[in-house]
């Protein structure tokens, strides 16, 4: 069912933790609410869900008005048919696979036929089938998260919202959950919140992402759009661009890098205060790679270089403090030692021109141009 979310806002006190927050997921979608601790975003679901009582707004599922704090409409959590899992995995040590999960349905006092056939088709959904008998004390994390997820799954809810589900949960188990999270979610159709701080579970994971920002969306789009089209350079260094570096607006298509002689040729900007220059440290050519006479090819010297097998990192020094990360393959290696001089070039393209912070109410990114993006 689609949710849609109007002008919510939350306080704790003298504190608030969302802010004016407007938005819509649509039907079979999954939308991830990003961000770092602190920016509103559990808040956001714990709303939805009816485990908090916002100051004002408007939740609704499908035709259905959860929360209208005008009409005094609040419904309680456990009339919501919202499914949630949590960080933490809140099963029962005591109860049996099957008891946990059936949990939710003994409450609902349906029948022992129906129960039986509904956890049975749920356990192997999750890939549990085989384990309905084995006491949840002795299941590994990753079973316990599948339990946490067939509890919510079995009882057929309208939305489902998980809340960090995989943070408790080893790199590589992280890694294979969150595939079997998505297959599930699509083979379901199941429209879904999904809460973390993680840009790579992020990206793997949504239909759309909402980053969040100080209790509010500042932008909204897909995962490909997200991360090639960042809006401000909060943004772009959240989602993990190495280099962000201070520049004075020179004219439409120049920037000078701040403490520097170093000009570079850029996509058109918005012309400000506090701009920045993001550039992702693998789209930085280097070495014989950056042999030519473009005027963002540039001397600069070799810092540090940290061996990494497949990879390898560069910090060099542009100027006389400017500093920036190169990435380079196994193709792409320097054979100069720290203090040796080194050709770099940055593409045009790489290189997009931000606000520190959005200005502004929510936006959504759209194919347009930068100019029109930040503007």
């Amino acid at each position: 069912m689609k949710i849609s979310v109007e002008n919510l806002t939350l306080s704790y006190g003298d504190s608030v933790a969302v802010r004016d927050l407007n938005v819509e997921i649509e039907e079979g979608e999954a939308l991830v609410l990003l961000g770092q601790s602190g920016c509103g975003k559990t808040s956001t679901m714990r709303c939805i869900a009816g485990l908090e009582t916002p100051d004002t707004g408007v939740i609704r599922v499908g035709d259905q008005v959860l929360f209208d704090s005008e009409r005094r409409i609040n419904k309680p959590s456990h009339k919501r048919n919202i499914g949630m899992v949590f960080q933490s995995y809140a099963i029962w040590p005591h109860m049996t696979v099957f008891e946990n999960v059936a949990f939710p349905l003994s409450m609902q006092r349906l029948g022992k036929t129906e129960i039986n056939r509904r956890v049975s088709e749920t356990l192997e959904l999750v890939g549990l089938e085989g384990f309905a008998d084995r006491g949840a004390s002795m299941l590994s994390g990753g079973q316990m998260q599948r339990v946490a997820l067939a509890r919510s799954v079995v009882m057929q809810p309208s939305v489902m919202l998980l809340d960090e589900p995989l943070s408790n949960l080893d790199a590589r188990l992280r890694h294979r959950l969150r595939g079997d999270l998505r297959e599930l979610q699509t083979r379901l159709g199941l429209t879904s919140i999904y809460v973390t701080h993680d840009q790579e579970e992020a990206l793997a994971l949504a239909d759309h992402i909402a980053m969040m920002q100080f209790g509010r969306i500042v932008q909204v789009g897909t995962p490909d759009e997200i991360y090639s089209r960042p809006l401000s350079a909060s943004i772009a260094d959240f989602l993990g661009v190495g280099n962000i570096l201070p520049v004075d607006a020179v004219d439409p298509d120049t920037v000078r890098l701040t403490g520097t002689d170093v000009l570079l040729q850029v996509p058109a900007y918005a012309h400000g205060v506090d701009l920045r220059a993001c550039i992702r440290g693998e789209d930085i050519l280097i070495g014989v790679d950056a042999e030519s006479s473009s005027p963002n090819a540039i001397t600069g010297q070799v810092i540090t270089k940290e061996f990494q097998g497949a990879t390898a990192t560069y910090r060099i020094r542009l100027g006389n403090s400017v500093e920036v990360t190169v990435l380079g393959s196994k193709h792409r290696r320097l054979h100069q030692e720290m203090g040796d001089d080194v050709r770099i070039l940055i593409p045009l393209e790489a290189i997009q021109v931000l606000p520190i912070e959005v200005g502004g109410g929510p936006q959504r990114t759209e194919p347009t141009s930068l100019i029109q993006a930040v503007a």
